[in-house]
């Protein structure tokens, strides 16, 4: 089978032979991990408040442990820092305040207690404005007036906090300069008179900056600004927020975190087994900033694992963390996570036996490994998009996004390159929540496509510049990018394809700097909103420069609505408003589809694609036949 396999994509055969060199090579220059995988690409970060995806997710949930873990099989939250999941146990009558205790027999990797403040502290940095984290929203969105400290909104009457511009280093974050604490009297804003209603974000933060606030600090009244006027009694500030004592996240004990909610929010705990919630070592940061902290000699954490090395463009190494409250359960010494972005060469590592998990094997041979053992697929809570940058044209215009949209054949792209039973999207949601009745955009007509195009002013493509999509590297990626560069060529538009590694993938869509850009989203929770609130006005996921007010509003009332029924009507009309604009083009709904070794135990197909390492321990007595029945010995 393996030959048989290898033969269905000859023209990649050697360079696929050369990567599995490369790649045999590296490994052969040291002892092996007792679990290698292919995490896909060299990671961005490891700062949980600054990551994003898949591959980075991987490795900070083995480093780090936040109140919750999801549930192997399950994904159900189970409890980790905290020592219940029981409603009945941690939540208030209303369904607003949390009361978790925590594990007291938790420690650092340094030896150190893991306390409530350092939760408190740890979700403080993630939404303090200066640290920039794209998932604040984690908290914002449900927090008491989280959203209100991450917005750097106050109002005169609030409590708040002033940072003085006297930091140990001026670029750190933390340690903070010398913070003064007072009652907000009154804002003077400065003359805005012949100054355009209309303001970039970028536009609208410079000019707070020019802002007066007027403290009552200890008695005594005084004035801050970021941008002080010359001439004037005006101190210097970093910044001037709400204290985060307003925010609902308050340590009642050293074991005892209470968070205080700004409505019922039935998939909370779902929340809190998000990567980004994790607690972070506050003397570590402190001491070392970013990103020094997270170098492998530096770091602290409190998860299963700790890093051993790190090589870039090669591989993370793990170690098992002794100090693990759990550790006794921890099967796995060592991990490999490899760096390797061709699929091709994933999968030569895999069928040689020098990698014992390959994510996404290549679509080429999908047909062929249904029905091997070691072959896991299963629907998934994750979408395959496009995001359409809607501030450049042509893509202001609906009609021109419309077409774009119905001139894509997703059924081809799933049957024809995919083909792994991933299923043409049309919604944004994936069908795989039952109560939920997904808003659907109109299938493929190309015909009905040169009619918009046609409407919007392009007839045949004529007057319409050049389109380019971008994607980061990926044969997969490519396959399909070419797939609608072809659709698209058909109505009359020429189409150039970018693809850019991954790191600056992710830079250059969040800056916007692109006409369509290839996505992809793995539910963060079983819920619809966990797709729809990324497309808020303003929203940090959004990366598309559309905002639709009625949109924003279905989103508000959603997360106020207490009746489970009616909570979903009102998340389908939000659908139907994002899907009637199309700011975004969904293709197709992912499958999870995994090769995994038969003597690997303990890996169980979900639909978040989520395999804890904790669960994960090899069989040796499988592995050694394995190897046998490989070597033909």
């Amino acid at each position: 089978m393996p030959q048989t396999i290898r033969k269905l994509f000859p023209p990649a055969a050697f360079v696929a032979f050369i990567g599995a060199i490369f790649w045999a090579t590296s490994l052969g220059t040291l002892p092996p991990a007792e679990f290698t995988f292919n995490n896909g690409t060299e990671i961005k970060s490891l700062d949980p408040a600054q990551v994003t995806g898949s591959p980075e997710g991987r490795i900070v949930r083995a480093l780090f442990e936040g109140l919750y873990r999801p549930d192997a099989k399950t994904l159900e939250p189970r409890p980790a820092m905290a020592l219940t999941a029981d409603p009945k146990e941690i939540l208030t009558e209303q369904g607003k305040i949390y009361t978790f205790p925590l594990r007291r027999d938790a420690v650092w990797s340094d030896g150190k207690p893991v306390t409530a403040e350092d939760f408190r502290w740890s979700w403080q940095r993630l939404l303090h404005p200066e640290t920039g984290s794209q998932y604040h929203f984690v908290l914002s969105a449900y927090v008491v007036n989280a959203a209100k400290y991450n917005a750097g909104i106050v109002d005169p009457g609030d409590q708040v906090e002033i940072e003085l511009p006297n930091r140990l280093r001026s670029q750190q974050l933390f340690p903070r300069g010398k913070m003064l604490y007072g009652k907000l009297l009154e804002i003077e804003r400065p003359d805005a008179s012949g100054v355009s209603e209309i303001q970039t974000e970028n536009e609208k933060s410079e000019s707070k900056r020019e802002w007066i606030y007027t403290v009552q600090v200890d008695g005594v009244k005084r004035r801050f600004s970021q941008h002080p006027p010359p001439g004037q009694a005006v101190e210097k500030c970093l910044h001037l927020l709400l204290n985060f004592n307003q925010v609902g996240i308050r340590v009642l004990e050293p074991y005892r975190l209470q968070v205080e909610l700004k409505s019922p929010t039935p998939y909370f705990l779902y929340l809190m087994q998000f990567y980004v919630t994790v607690p972070v070592n506050r003397t570590c940061i402190e001491r070392f900033g970013y990103p020094d902290w997270i170098r492998p000699e530096n770091i602290v954490v409190n998860g299963p694992f700790q890093i051993d090395f790190r090589r870039l463009r090669d591989r993370i190494r793990l170690k098992k963390n002794d100090r693990y409250w759990n550790a006794s359960a921890v099967q796995l010494q060592t991990v490999d996570a490899l760096a390797v972005e061709s699929s091709t060469t994933g999968l030569n590592m895999y069928l040689d036996g020098d990698v014992d998990w390959m994510p996404s094997p290549p679509s080429e041979v999908i047909p062929h490994l249904k029905g091997r053992r070691d072959y896991h697929s299963i629907a998934s809570l994750s979408i395959y998009f496009y995001r359409l940058n809607v501030t450049r044209k042509p893509f202001d215009n609906p009609l021109v996004r419309m077409a774009l949209s119905r001139a894509i054949d997703r059924k081809r792209i799933c049957k024809a390159i995919l083909r792994a039973g991933q299923e043409p999207a049309y919604s944004l949601v994936p069908p795989v929540l039952p109560d939920y009745p997904a808003a659907e955009s109109p299938d493929y007509d190309l015909k009905a496509a040169r009619r918009l195009l046609a409407q919007a002013g392009y007839p045949g493509g004529r007057g319409l510049r050049s389109i380019e999509i971008l994607f980061n590297t990926s044969d997969g990626h490519r396959k399909i990018a070419e797939a609608i560069q072809q659709d698209w060529q058909r109505l009359g538009v020429d189409v150039r394809l970018r693809n850019l590694e991954w790191q600056t993938y992710l830079s250059t869509t969040r800056k916007m700097e692109y006409d369509v850009a290839r996505a992809g989203w793995i539910g963060d929770y079983p819920d619809p909103n966990t797709f729809l609130d990324l497309f808020v006005t303003g929203g940090v996921q959004n990366e598309t420069g559309w905002g639709n007010r009625a949109f924003d509003q279905l989103i508000d009332q959603a997360t106020q609505e207490a009746d489970p029924d009616k909570r979903m009507q009102i998340l389908h009309q939000a659908e139907e408003i994002i899907m009637g604009e199309l700011p975004v083009l969904p293709i197709y709904f992912y499958v999870s589809t995994n090769l995994v070794k038969p003597y690997v135990r303990g890996f169980f197909s979900n639909s978040q694609d989520l395999h804890p390492l904790t669960s994960i321990s090899i069989d040796k007595v499988e592995q050694k036949k394995d190897r046998s029945r490989r070597d033909g010995t």
